[in-house]
Order: structure tokens, then C-alpha cells, then sequence
């Protein structure tokens, strides 16, 4: 997820089924008649109209138990204003946004925003203030489902079909930014289907609308009035709005919401293949039609790929039909596929295709794979699950790394990998275990060696870029066993 701007999480439909929504309170009009791509020259009715549906979300957190309290009338019982023990936890608020689904109190929410929560508070644009309880939250697409009773209907808003948004659509969000409630903010979509590298899946929708902290977890709006995203990360080097916003999408939401509605959980369906994409010169070579395809390069013990007697090399194009665009798209669309029901992949093996009929089980947490389809890649390959390049000309241009500074830059890091959430792409890499390094070869077989005592770290020194543009030294340890 790190750039060379930083990414930092912001913190803060058709009614969804098996609800007891009515339509009364239905503040989404049908995009029929709406003119998704004009400009409109007010968006004042449509804030007004959307308003009541978008909460303010404030949460508590204990840090800590209380720390204990000398016996009152003991000679030590002056100490206890001194060390602040009043017998209370410290505690850590967060705001955040959201937006009500449903008439009976569904509300749609990030998980960072609520994430570790002992109290959760949904304010309303009218300042009624409910208590929410939590449904269900997935860390993956970062969606949390909460639920406040009401004795009235709640004003809701539906779920867009995210599909259909394209690039230039008008857009408004509305959230708490920085804890200013109600805030509007319009924009258009810069992009979609982008890649954050923050989830197995990511398929974000960009755009310029203004978005900051408290924004989180709110809705991302078309004209109609509908909800094509949930406002959920931005990339900034101020940590404040530069136009650079990403919403998950509504269909994907839909799909997590129902689940943890209905469940409490996502359930992951899972094929269990590691896999690489195949350019045109490779599925040229495989004597094969069209431009985009994955190369099965691992497959799992016990796993649905094994059952259909897939096989390693085997050039993947389609699924049920669809074509494959790459390792990405090949996971976003499994996902979306139920467990328990076959899948037909069309493949290429030695030269000839044929069809392949997969039944997808659930992923579990203890599977070798950590999603129906990994990326194959040269992060994935060594002990650090880290692609490094030597420092050249080229990635000193690349990366802006200073002329004094030596070692081996980190290209990318692999979510499956030892050093993920601890090396960032552009670390320069100079010392393993106080030893300087120069080279790829050098650093990996120092880490190896490393790695030999599972009972003690590695610990890297690297040179990392500041958000002002200067270097400093890092110190990271990775543990050896995980």
C-alpha cells in the first residue's frame, strides 16, 4: 500500500435482501429520467434529499485496564493522584462516517473505523444520537455492517449497481471530515477497478471529490442518488485531501453486507493456485487465441485445483465464459462465485484447450493460500517475500534516491510474504543483521543466514523517504518463524 505519497487509511440497491425495509423510506430515486453525465447546476437538493441517511460514527476504545489504586489510609495513598490512578481506562476515540441501508436500522460502515471499538455512537443530521451494535465486519474489502433499533423507520439510501459508473460521472460524498459533520463534497470519477494493493480483491473507484479523515465508511453518491461507493482511503503527503480519493465499490459492498448480515461472516470461496499473468507473446507461444490470460505456476495440497486436476502450466483464459484479464481480475471474479457450485475454466495444456470443471470450497484461515488466486512473482520467491533490484541509474531516477546512499531498493513486497507491513516499496536496503550489503545476492544470502537461528530476528537497516522528500534510517525486525 505505501507510495512514494503516502496511502493512509482515512478514519475517521435495491434494499438489501431478507431486510424489513419499506419504501417509505427510501431516500434513493431510480436513476431512470437522470442525466448521470451533465453537470447539474445545484447539488443543494440532492444533499438535502440524501442528508438524513449519512450518520456520524464516534467510537471509544479501553487502552488499558486501570491501573490498581493503593488502599485507602495507607501512607502510599497520597501516590495515587500522582501516577493518575483513578481507577479508569485510558481511552482512544475515532470518528468516522456511514450510511443507513435499510428501515430497520442496517448501517454500512469501513471496519478501520469501528475496528477494536468498545462503545459505538451513530449520530443523525437531526443530532439523534443511537447506540450501534456490530453485525459483522471484514477486514479484506474493509466493510462493517452496525445496527441501531429505532422505534420509527429509518431514512435510507439504496446501492447502486458500481458497474455501470464511468469515468467523468458526477459524484458527491457526503461524511465527518474531521469531525465537521455533513460535509458535502463533489467530484467526478477519475478512475476505476483500481489496484491499492490494500486487499486480495482490490477494484477501487477513484475520484477527485474532496475526501479527509472522518470521511471513512460514508457514501460516495451518483446524481441518482444512489450509492456507487464506500469513501475508504486516500493517498496524500499532507495527509489532507489532493484529489486523490478511492471508494469501494457498491457492488462489491452489496455482496459483504448481505453476507455479514446473513452470517455474521464472509465466506471465500477458494481455488488454491498460485498464478502469473500471460502476456500475448506467452499465450502466443501456448498456440492459443486473445491477449490476457494466468499461468497456473503452484498448486495446493488438497485443494479444489487438485480435485479438477488442473496442473501447473496450465494457461487459464476464461471463467464460465469470461475472460480473463489477469491475476486480479481472476480473483476478483472467483470471489464473486458461490462455494459449492462448479466453475468451468477454459485452459490451454500443451497446446490444446479444453474445459475444466472446478467445484470452489471455502477458504479457510490455516490454507496455504491466502486467496483463490495469488500472484506468482518474484516477492513471492525468497525468504523476505520482497523483489529486489540493485540501486542503478534507473531506480535512482525512478525512486529519487540520493547519489550517497548504496544498497538494494525493494521493488515490491508480496501480502504473503515475511517483510509485508514491514519493508515499503523504495526502502533501500543497506544493512542485514549489521552487515552492509551492495547486491540482490548479497542480501538474500545474509537473510538466509539469518534465518538459520529461528530464535532471533533479522534485523534490516534501510533508507526510507520522508514525506518532506529527505532520507532517514529505519531499523525493522522480521521475525523468522510466522
Amino acid at each position: 500500500m505505501n507510495r512514494t505519497a503516502v496511502l493512509a487509511l482515512i478514519l475517521a440497491a435495491l434494499p438489501v435482501a431478507g431486510l424489513t425495509a419499506t419504501a417509505q423510506g427510501s431516500l434513493s430515486k431510480p436513476a431512470a429520467g437522470v442525466d448521470m453525465k451533465s453537470a447539474p447546476s445545484s447539488f443543494r437538493d440532492l444533499a438535502k434529499r440524501l442528508m438524513p441517511a449519512v450518520v456520524n460514527i464516534s467510537t471509544e476504545q479501553a487502552l488499558a485496564a486501570p491501573l490498581p489504586t493503593f488502599p485507602e489510609g495507607s501512607p502510599a495513598e497520597r501516590f495515587n493522584d500522582y501516577f493518575g490512578r483513578d481507577g479508569g481506562a485510558e481511552m482512544q476515540g475515532s470518528l468516522g462516517s456511514g450510511f443507513v441501508i435499510s428501515a430497520d436500522g442496517y448501517i454500512v460502515t469501513n471496519n478501520h473505523v469501528i475496528e477494536q471499538a468498545d462503545t459505538i455512537t451513530i449520530t443523525f443530521s437531526s443530532g439523534r444520537e443511537l447506540q450501534a451494535k456490530l453485525v459483522g465486519r471484514d477486514k479484506d474489502t474493509d466493510i462493517a455492517v452496525l445496527k441501531v433499533n429505532s422505534k420509527t423507520p429509518l431514512p435510507f439510501v439504496e446501492l447502486a449497481d458500481s458497474d455501470k459508473a464511468e469515468v467523468g460521472d458526477w459524484v458527491i460524498a457526503i461524511g465527518n471530515p474531521l469531525g465537521f459533520g455533513g460535509s458535502v463534497s463533489a467530484g467526478i470519477i477519475s478512475a476505476t477497478g483500481r489496484d491499492l494493493n490494500a486487499g486480495r480483491a482490490d477494484n477501487f473507484i477513484q475520484t477527485d471529490a474532496a475526501i479527509n479523515q472522518g470521511n471513512s465508511g460514508g457514501p460516495l453518491f451518483n446524481l441518482a442518488g444512489q450509492v456507487v461507493g464506500v469513501n475508504t482511503a486516500i493517498i496524500s503527503q499532507s495527509g489532507g485531501s489532493i484529489g486523490l480519493g478511492f471508494s469501494a465499490p457498491s457492488n462489491t459492498v452489496k455482496r459483504v453486507s448481505q453476507q455479514l448480515i446473513k452470517e455474521g461472516r464472509v465466506r471465500r470461496p477458494w481455488l488454491g493456485v498460485s498464478v502469473q499473468d500471460a502476456d500475448a507473446a506467452l499465450i502466443k507461444a501456448y498456440r492459443a487465441k486473445g491477449l490476457t490470460g494466468v499461468i497456473i505456476t503452484r498448486i495446493s495440497d488438497g485443494s479444489p485445483a487438485e480435485t479438477a486436476k488442473l496442473e501447473v502450466g496450465d494457461l487459464i483464459l476464461t471463467i464460465d465464459g469470461k475472460s480473463v484479464g489477469g491475476v486480479r481480475e481472476m480473483t476478483r471474479t472467483l470471489s464473486e462465485k458461490a462455494i459449492g457450485k462448479p466453475v468451468k475454466l477454459s485452459v490451454v495444456r500443451d497446446g490444446r484447450a479444453r474445459d475444466v470443471s472446478v467445484t470452489l470450497t471455502e477458504l479457510k484461515e490455516d490454507d496455504e493460500d491466502a486467496a483463490a488466486a495469488v500472484p506468482d512473482t518474484a516477492a513471492n520467491s525468497n525468504d523476505l517475500g520482497a523483489e529486489l533490484s540493485p540501486v542503478d541509474d534507473d531506480m535512482r531516477r525512478r525512486y529519487g534516491i540520493p547519489k550517497d546512499i548504496s544498497g538494494v531498493v525493494v521493488s515490491s513486497v508480496s501480502p504473503r510474504g515475511r517483510a509485508y507491513n514491514k519493508l515499503r516499496r523504495a526502502d533501500v536496503i543497506v544493512e542485514v543483521n549489521f552487515q552492509t550489503v551492495s547486491t540482490v545476492t548479497q542480501t538474500l544470502e545474509k537473510v538466509k543466514a539469518a534465518m538459520a537461528n529461528p530464535s532471533q530476528p533479522v534485523l534490516i537497516r534501510v533508507k526510507r523517504k520522508g514525506e518532506t522528500g529527505g532520507w532517514f534510517d529505519q531499523f525493522i525486525s522480521i521475525e523468522v518463524t510466522k
